[in-house]
This record gives structure tokens, sequence and C-alpha cells, in this order.
């Protein structure tokens, strides 16, 4: 396929991605390196406990804040990641479905695996179209978790963030400072559009 610029600096690759401006471009392209690396920081911190979200406690009775890096938190170590959030986060309409599942394997395993699949499909550019639509599923799922938002009586940064996945989806964001042009090129993605 041909890649054109126009005048005005247009970038248009025919078939695969809408007109946007080559400023524009740069920009989707930032916004889905950074969600990406977001995801994938995630993923690497309910790994190996790193300290930031997971493996941080406060003694309920000193006050005393400590870190336990690549401790007992770490699901690496068999910790769960999905436990707290769901189990002691959940409120709202839907607290009950979240306690039943919080700390189940499968739930655990799932997540993980989409924070790592999420994470590097958008920092590569690569599978945009199942990361972007499991992005904005798993957002969604997670702002159903904390119902009614605490700030907002309906948006939150979940809300945001589902609403950026079809952005980045639509506007075709894995093809500038990506792989997204040669993963789509690939005779297996060609054969399989669902898979760009």
């Amino acid at each position: 396929m041909t890649t054109t610029t126009n005048e005005t600096g247009t970038v248009r690759q025919p078939g695969t991605m809408p007109v946007v401006s080559g400023a524009a471009a740069k920009a989707l392209a930032v916004l889905r390196i950074g969600f990406g690396l977001t995801f994938l920081w995630a993923f690497f911190d309910k790994l190996f406990a790193l300290g930031f979200g997971t493996g941080r406690s406060v003694d309920p009775e000193t006050g005393v804040e400590t870190v336990d890096r690549f401790g007992d938190a770490a699901f690496m170590n068999g910790a769960s990641p999905t436990e707290g959030f769901l189990g002691f986060g959940a409120d709202g309409p839907f607290k009950d479905f979240y306690n039943n599942i919080a700390g189940a394997a499968w739930a655990d395993w799932l997540f993980m695996a989409g924070l790592l699949g999420i994470g590097l499909a958008l920092t590569l550019g690569i599978g945009m179209r199942i990361a972007t639509i499991s992005g904005a599923v798993l957002y969604m799922l997670m702002w159903t978790v904390v119902l009614p938002p605490e700030n907002n009586p309906v948006l939150d940064d979940h809300v945001l963030g589902a609403i950026t996945m079809i952005v980045l989806l639509l506007t075709a964001a894995g093809t500038t400072w990506g792989l997204g042009r040669t993963w789509n090129e690939l005779p297996l993605v060609r054969r399989q559009p669902w898979l760009r």
C-alpha cells in the first residue's frame, strides 16, 4: 500500500488509515505509547510488587508505611492482583458480583494477560483492533467496580480511558511510530483483518 502526504501534511494510507494530519498522527502515537506503557507498568508492578501500587502497605495501628518489593504481594509469589480491588474497592450495584470473583485464579490470570497483551500491542502499535477493544472493555469493567464514581456522577478516568481506546482504534494510531504498517502487511493479518 502506498502512503501519500498532501501539502497540509495530511497522511493517507488507503484502506487502513483515516485522514489524519502529520502532527495529529504523532500526537496520537504519543497517546498510544503512553497508554501502552501504563498497562505494561501495571502488569510489572503487580507481577513483581515493585512498591508503587503493589507491595505498599500502611500499618493501621501505627500509620507507618512500608514497601515490600518482590514480596508476598507479588503475583509471581502467588498473590492475587484482583483480590484487593474487587474484594475491598468494589461499591455500588455490582459489588456482590465483584466480591464473589475477587481472587479467583481465572480472574487473576485473565487480568494479568489482559494488562500484558494490551500493553504490548499498544506500545508496539500492533493488533490495535483487539488491543483497543479489549482495553475499552477492561476500562468499562473497572468503571463498574467503583460505581458511582467518587468525584462525578458518571465520568471518571476509566470512562476517559475507554474513550481513548476507541479514538486510537478509529485513527489507526499504530501506524505512526509503531509497527502497525508492517504488522498490517503480514499475510496472516491481510487474510484476517480483525488482527489489525
